[in-house]
């Protein structure tokens, strides 16, 4: 049985970018409703016992969706941190990997904005890193993940209307670039180093 996350923060402490009302919507309905389908749905199938990650390689359909909204959610949810706890950029060698491909890190910023704003519909904008090294910036539709490319996610930031429709309405554009305020670039370097 998957549980729903416990958030690693309080719900009002990433305001004013994210606000504790989209927080308790985001967090304690739409991921409790895919962390209570995938409970319905898994039981009593080849993905019982799976580990999460796998079953988003291998699965279809109800179970593919919800599977990988569970994924990519505990991802989302636990690389944040308040706005005071924030260093704002990365550091050590996840830094200078951005570095390396992009420039710099702020071009590695508006290159990770430009392709969250500009994906179509509904989904998530992701930094992994390939088996090679190699940093990527990729745009996933729906429930997609990169681990389904072979890729690593370290950094996503969630393009579905809900996430920001609360705080944002339609400024999709203005909560990608807020969403630098809370990101816990310590998290995301563990990510990148193991």
């Amino acid at each position: 049985m998957f549980s729903l996350i416990d958030l690693p923060y309080a719900t009002d402490a990433l305001a004013p970018v994210i606000s504790a009302k989209t927080l308790e919507f985001h967090h304690g309905k739409h991921l409790k409703g895919y962390v209570d389908n995938l409970n319905k749905f898994v039981p009593g199938t080849e993905f019982e016992g799976m580990p999460l990650e796998e079953i988003v390689c291998r699965a279809k359909g109800a179970i593919f969706n919800n599977a990988g909204q569970v994924l990519n959610h505990n991802l989302y949810f636990t690389q944040f941190c308040p706005p005071a706890a924030s260093s704002k950029g990365p550091s050590g060698p996840l830094a200078d990997a951005i570095i390396a491909q992009w420039g710099s890190v702020e071009a590695f910023k508006s290159e990770f904005e430009a392709k969250g704003a500009s994906l179509f519909g509904s989904g998530w904008v992701w930094l992994s890193v390939a088996a090679d090294g190699t940093l990527l910036i990729t745009q996933e539709a729906g429930a997609s993940n990169p681990v389904l490319h072979g890729l690593k996610p370290l950094l996503t930031f969630d393009v579905w209307e809900h996430a920001y429709y609360l705080d944002y309405q339609n400024r999709r554009a203005d909560q990608l670039k807020e969403l630098w305020n809370v990101v816990n670039w310590k998290v995301v370097g563990e990510r990148y180093e193991k």
